[in-house]
């Protein structure tokens, strides 16, 4: 991370659940200072580096860059009073799963710029992937995004928000399908007689080896399955079992599916504001 990397001051994060809090324990974790943070949570649980407080009107000064770090379904219960406390020269970002540029420009009218973004969780470790679109976002303001979350990780802008949505069901929502399938590779390793603790750990070095040595060396997977699988051996035996019928690529496939299907329906339903935060807006 580069010495110079700074947050706009002050940086609001309204809401701070499980990807704000990864977020933040990722720049914590890089040596980003925090100080410029208010953290806006009704619970008023401390963030380490962060100031904290219970509502917005007690968050300061309007925002250079607001957070919104909230479930996508409470956005028409915040956004009425979170817009009063913004200004022009608020970049939003937004975490919200689903919700589209157009939906958020609608509830945010007055705000600069309108940016999404679709981190995964490992940005905790700064080894994630993140996302980012906008429509208006200016150079300087995109270029500040590009560095703050490049130091979480591989960062990407894509052209367009389908491209958004296909990121997030494989990498925004990846995470949870891996670590399904190292659970189900450890559970494999007990029913062969290995303690919960060694199976567990074999599994997790094996998935993390074999991720750490294709970005190293950059192989392809197919070249390290057929280098892992000696003819009529007992890997090419297990990999027969993958391969049928391509069931394994079928079931990856349902599940992104299912994934990018939830998505488009939290697009949709954000669309429609309720008919209180709809009089608002006329």
């Amino acid at each position: 991370m580069s010495g110079t990397l700074k947050l706009p001051e002050p940086t609001w994060f309204v809401g701070c659940g499980n990807m704000g809090g990864a977020i933040l324990d990722g720049w914590r974790t890089g040596n980003l200072n925090l100080a410029p943070i208010t953290v806006i949570r009704p619970s008023g649980k401390p963030v380490d580096g962060a100031r904290v407080v219970t509502s917005l009107r007690d968050a300061g000064a309007p925002p250079g860059m607001a957070v919104l770090a909230f479930k996508p379904q409470k956005l028409d219960e915040i956004a009425p009073e979170l817009r009063q406390y913004l200004s022009a020269k608020t970049a939003i970002v937004s975490l919200l799963a689903g919700v589209e540029v157009a939906s958020l420009r609608q509830r945010f009218p007055g705000v600069g710029a309108v940016v999404r973004a679709t981190p995964n969780l490992p940005v905790a470790v700064r080894r994630g992937v993140t996302g980012l679109y906008s429509t208006d976002v200016d150079p300087e303001t995109r270029a500040s995004l590009n560095n703050l979350f490049s130091a979480l990780g591989y960062t990407i802008w894509t052209a367009d928000e389908q491209k958004l949505g296909a990121l997030g069901a494989v990498a925004g929502a990846g995470p949870a399908y891996v670590a399904r399938f190292i659970a189900a590779l450890a559970k494999a390793g007990v029913k062969r007689g290995l303690t919960e603790e060694i199976a567990g750990t074999l599994a997790i070095e094996t998935v993390l080896g074999t991720a750490w040595m294709a970005a190293t060396t950059k192989e392809t997977m197919g070249s390290i399955a057929k280098r892992v699988a000696s003819p009529r051996g007992t890997t090419e035996a297990g990999l027969a079992v993958l391969d049928h019928n391509d069931v394994l690529n079928e079931l990856v496939a349902l599940t992104i599916d299912a994934a990018a299907k939830r998505g488009a329906e939290l697009a949709e339903l954000a669309k429609m504001p309720s008919l209180e935060e709809g009089a608002r807006l006329h």
